[in-house]
């Protein structure tokens, strides 16, 4: 048995709220770089000139990629083989997250009841996916999401009747609906299966994935690769200027389902679809 005391995590959390927020990973970088070569509208040819010169600009000035700081979801793979010591896991987080967000200068955007409207002040609390896996090493992936693509995210309960072809449309239509709502280019992640509420985090798990990595079924490599071209077809374009680059990529996730159910999810990210990760 391994201990850990949480304090690491704290520092750990507070470190990639930082890092996400400056720094985009490396394969979407590298696409958003490369994608002014596929645009065909000069508009959107110069919006890229524009992504391009922001991500440098964020990295030589240590300021956040974009002003919305996003509320800072967290995927976190706790080994059952750590034991955790020196106080509460959730907490620890929560701390990690309020001195990542105000060490590092990044709008607090969280509130503590969606009604009354309050912030919290310090981005807290997060939102917090543990899973129990084996081994001896906690994973962390800090994911912050912001808000002009999270709130054009859909999830819709299918019959299993449905076809590869009615998913293919039913996440095309909600990204046309979206329009330039969610910042294009856009990060598509799309949860298949599972329940209601984990169809969602499917979605949310394939749009934390790095852009480079494909499912692992070739059923499912085949629909992301449809999708996109889909999506691409929409003409909305960079920042919604028109243009053949609306998305940049789609990661769908799978799980398994009833008999008698085919949910699927949507969650879109924009063009800054960040994430950062550690192991401890």
């Amino acid at each position: 048995m391994r201990e850990l005391h949480i304090s690491e995590i704290t520092a750990a959390v507070r470190r990639l709220c930082m890092e996400a927020n400056g720094v985009l990973p490396a394969a979407l970088e590298q696409c958003i770089r490369c994608a002014k070569e596929k645009e065909r509208s000069e508009a959107g040819k110069s919006v890229f000139d524009d992504l391009c010169a922001n991500l440098d600009a964020a990295k030589e000035t240590g300021l956040p990629i974009c002003q919305d700081t996003g509320m800072a979801v967290i995927f976190m793979r706790i080994g059952q083989d750590v034991h955790l010591v020196g106080g509460d896991l959730r907490e620890a987080v929560n701390a990690g997250v309020a001195a990542g967000y105000l060490d590092g200068y990044l709008r607090c955007s969280v509130v503590s009841d969606p009604l009354e409207r309050v912030n919290t002040t310090n981005n807290t609390p997060a939102v917090l996916h543990l899973d129990i896996v084996s081994g001896d090493r906690v994973e962390i992936d800090v994911c912050p999401k912001g808000f002009g693509s999270e709130n054009m995210s859909a999830l819709k309960m299918l019959t299993p009747a449905a076809s590869a072809d009615d998913i293919v449309a039913f996440v095309t239509d909600t990204v046309r609906k979206a329009g330039s709502n969610p910042c294009p280019p856009i990060v598509v992640g799309v949860g298949i299966g599972g329940d209601f509420e984990q169809c969602a985090y499917l979605a949310k798990k394939a749009l934390c994935r790095d852009i480079s990595i494909r499912n692992p079924k070739a059923l499912y490599a085949d629909l992301e690769q449809k999708m996109l071209e889909s999506i691409n077809a929409l003409g909305i374009g960079p920042q919604g200027y028109g243009g053949t680059v609306t998305a940049l990529a789609v990661n769908i996730e799978q799980g398994a389902t009833h008999i008698a159910g085919l949910p699927v999810s949507v969650n879109i990210g924009c063009h800054v679809t960040r994430h950062a990760s550690c192991v401890l």
